[in-house]
């Protein structure tokens, strides 16, 4: 990025700017696919754990914490700086999720059940079409509710999880 900066001070200086638009169009496709992949980490983290809560059929802290971490920043990540539009329409995500839930089994089979399973194995055992939709439920959370109100709303949804009401009578 920093040659892109360069290149565009020098485009400016020198009255080309044709080529500092394009510039500038390049470093703004650059923060874009950037953001997307800090959207996509997050996404995959999230997608793990439900993995792994669903396969387990408990919740615990650290999963919950992570859940509830992961969805938050989604929220701030995909928030364009104008604080009214998303990177990702709430429209848009099963192509993410789809691309997220290949990664997370490979990564969820080292750990659900001590790694017990192969991804391939994972994958069988494994409700794909269940995990993406709470998933996409508490990503629909991003959308409706503010910053501070996200994540009491995610607690509270963790009682439909496995394990998720003996969690949060824990956690009271």
């Amino acid at each position: 990025m920093l040659q892109e900066l360069i290149d565009l001070r020098q485009s400016i200086v020198e009255g080309r700017y044709q080529d500092a638009l394009n510039i500038v169009d390049e470093l703004e496709g650059m923060g874009k696919q950037a953001i997307l992949r800090n959207i996509e980490s997050f996404l995959v983290r999230l997608l793990i754990h439900l993995i792994k809560n669903q396969v387990e059929k408990r919740l615990t802290n650290s999963w919950a914490v992570s859940i509830i971490d992961s969805i938050r920043q989604i929220k701030k990540l995909n928030l364009k700086d104008n604080k009214r539009s998303y990177y990702i329409k709430q429209d848009d995500w099963s192509e993410y999720l789809e691309e997220a839930f290949e990664v997370a089994i490979l990564e969820a089979s080292i750990e659900v059940i001590g790694g017990t399973y192969t991804p391939i194995q994972l994958a069988e055992v494994v409700n794909k079409e269940q995990v993406t939709e709470i998933a996409l439920s508490l990503i629909d959370m991003t959308y409706q509710y503010s910053a501070k109100d996200l994540l009491s709303t995610v607690r509270e949804y963790f009682v439909d999880l496995p394990g998720g009401k003996e969690w949060l009578e824990r956690r009271i």
